[in-house]
């Protein structure tokens, strides 16, 4: 597939970032391709030129802070290898979610429409086989217990508590980010990794397994949202 010039990559951004300060101030519902363009300051028609529906450019929305996660926490086991053991890279996942706001919602549920036809898209199970390929390797490398049942879903449901409770629970939304990330941690330390702490040489070749599993993502990522024209529903 032939990507589009780099100036038409700029332009996608801008009008993604029109789209992500609509989407998060009227809803996924509300917005429209004619508010896209008006926040973005161009026309109706160069939106079409990158997507031609409102689902296709929130999907590419999406994506694109999928790319921007992946490309975080590789920085982060790039700069700290032990930053693979598992409590420390939930922690790691959290914060980066925390930070923005697309991402949040995303994950906690509040753009729920779009989440439901995202979660029917090729890229959703990709993602899925991406995380149970994490899991396979950590647990590879001696970094989960043996005795966990169901650890997939354990570790999916456990972060996903975490995520949650700030829209259930208003007085746990007012706690510090930090100090919410440092519980996550504490319990997946305590439930889910073995009490002996990993030698730095397993933590390094996890980490880069790690990396490589996770840049593999990156490239099909891009291509949707910068790449060919689509002309498809």
């Amino acid at each position: 597939m032939v990507g589009r010039p780099r100036q038409d990559a700029d332009r996608a951004d801008r009008i993604l970032d029109a789209g992500a300060e609509l989407l998060m101030r009227l809803g996924f519902r509300k917005v429209t391709i004619e508010d896209i363009a008006r926040q973005a300051g161009i026309g109706k028609g160069t939106v079409y030129l990158h997507w031609r529906t409102k689902q296709q450019l929130f999907e590419a929305l999406l994506l694109r802070e999928a790319i921007t996660y992946v490309e975080k926490l590789v920085d982060e086991l790039r700069r700290d290898p032990a930053t693979v053991r598992p409590h420390r890279l939930l922690a790691a996942s959290f914060l980066i979610v925390h930070d923005r706001a697309v991402l949040r919602a995303m994950m906690t549920g509040e753009i729920e429409p779009l989440q439901a036809r995202m979660n029917q898209s090729p890229a959703r199970g990709q993602e899925l086989l991406t995380t149970t390929r994490l899991v396979g390797l950590l647990t590879r490398h001696g970094l989960f217990r043996e005795d966990v049942p169901d650890l997939v879903y354990a570790l999916t449901a456990t972060q996903g508590g975490f995520l949650l409770l700030d829209s259930l629970d208003p007085a746990a939304a007012e706690m510090d980010v930090r100090a919410r990330a440092d519980a996550l941690a504490h319990v997946v330390r305590n439930a889910f990794e073995p009490a002996a702490p990993p030698d730095q040489r397993v933590l390094a070749a996890a980490a880069a397994e790690a990396v490589e599993v996770m840049e593999e993502l990156l490239p099909p990522y891009r291509e949707w949202v910068y790449g060919h024209q689509r002309t498809s529903t």
